[in-house]
């Protein structure tokens, strides 16, 4: 939704210290208060987010959910991205997919131009080379067109968020 559609405006009352505490959470995400409230409390695309990571997990085809969360990211605005990334990474996510969705998150934000959330500072990049194909003809390809955020965490793609292979 973008801001020119918001015609009306709901108040609510809270103390000084309450305040200053939204105020806080917000920053430390990088909104503004109403963003923040709004994502607490409609927090459909976020929920929607954190029900595929935590599907990651448990799935025996992770690149479904790769692929499902691709469309999500692909659909969303700047402000819903910001809100979207106020999530936790599920434990049990291995270090493979923690990075992926780390990557993508972090190529939408270069894409929008918003701040990256703090949660991809935590997961360190992979340790030996990933490719998406098995195919030994296609590493030196993947090696030169994986998108920058993708490479620092030593995953090697020939698409990324918005494309599907």
């Amino acid at each position: 939704m973008s801001d020119s559609a918001k015609i009306t405006q709901l108040q609510i009352r809270v103390t000084p210290a309450e305040k200053e505490l939204i105020q806080r959470a917000a920053q430390k995400l990088n909104l503004n208060m109403s963003t923040y409230v709004l994502g607490k409390a409609l927090p459909g695309r976020s929920s929607e987010f954190q029900g595929l990571l935590n599907e990651l997990v448990i799935s025996t085809e992770p690149r479904f959910v790769l692929s499902e969360i691709n469309s999500l990211l692909s659909k969303l605005n700047s402000v819903e991205l910001k809100t979207l990334f106020s999530i936790t990474l599920p434990m049990g996510l291995s270090d493979y997919l923690s990075n992926y969705v780390a990557a993508m998150v972090e190529y939408v934000c270069n894409q929008h131009q918003i701040k990256k959330p703090d949660w991809t500072k935590s997961i360190q990049p992979l340790e030996q080379p990933a490719f998406v194909s098995k195919l030994q003809s296609l590493r030196l390809y993947l090696l030169t067109h994986s998108p920058a955020p993708f490479r620092r965490r030593n995953i090697f793609t020939d698409t990324t968020v918005g494309g599907q292979v």
